[in-house]
């Protein structure tokens, strides 16, 4: 979708893509054991899809830590960095996410030409992932209150079940993201927690993409099938005319 103010946020399902089973079919994630061939022809026609060059995208190597890069562009050589943040100031460049539970979050001051995006699973959400791109954001010139902020797909908190023990440590880190499941067993809602972290930035959530990737059978999740694919949520800005 793209915002009046030339900010682009997009995300995918697991169809139209050349995988098969079980990452049928649009798998983009390169570290779930899919073909590498089919893996590039997905992230391919992605790209084309959106009307972005394959090469103007910068991809993670997503590891559930808070270490966020920023990039002029996309990586030169050698190995892809253990980061789970982006973030760039140039225009035209786009910033992928990765995820088949975990929340993306995508960030973009398009008044600054200041783009982020963060890989917010329940570690992540913990360890200030968000926090840490948006301070990166904020040293390129970004405000808060210029921030368009999208959250991508992700397993929802009424299906997200964990220990107790666990939602205790995790609601002790992010109060907003205690929840309970359908079953009234207890959960955590990494999406909430995340809008939490923004909000006390000053930074207005946006919207959502509304959908529950435990729920969708046209999504990928990682808890309802384990051996699966990756979805991408994408954020970048109009290049300057």
């Amino acid at each position: 979708m793209a915002h009046a103010s030339g900010a682009h946020f997009a995300f995918t399902s697991r169809w139209g893509g050349v995988s098969a089973a079980p990452y049928a079919e649009l798998n983009l994630g390169g570290a779930v054991g899919d073909d590498p061939a089919a893996v590039r022809a997905n992230r391919e026609r992605a790209a084309r899809s959106l009307g972005l060059d394959p090469a103007d995208v910068v991809w993670m190597n997503q590891v559930h830590g808070r270490d966020v890069a920023v990039v002029d562009g996309p990586w030169r050589t050698g190995e892809v960095p253990r980061v789970d943040g982006v973030v760039t100031a140039r225009r035209g460049l786009a910033l992928a996410v990765l995820t088949a539970d975990c929340t993306p979050v995508l960030l973009a001051d398009p008044v600054a030409g200041v783009a982020g995006a963060a890989h917010a699973g329940r570690p992540g959400l913990v360890a200030g992932v968000v926090p840490a791109v948006a301070g990166e954001m904020l040293a390129l010139g970004a405000e808060p209150s210029r921030i368009v902020a999208w959250l991508g797909p992700s397993v929802c908190g009424r299906c997200y079940e964990v220990p107790e023990a666990m939602r205790a440590e995790v609601a002790e880190a992010v109060p907003e993201s205690w929840a309970t499941t359908r079953q009234g067993t207890p959960a955590v809602d990494v999406a909430a927690g995340v809008a939490a972290q923004l909000a006390q930035l000053g930074i207005t959530l946006d919207g959502t993409s509304g959908v529950c990737t435990l729920e969708s059978a046209d999504h990928f999740s990682y808890r309802r099938e384990r051996t699966t694919g990756r979805l991408a949520s994408y954020v970048w800005l109009d290049p300057e005319s």
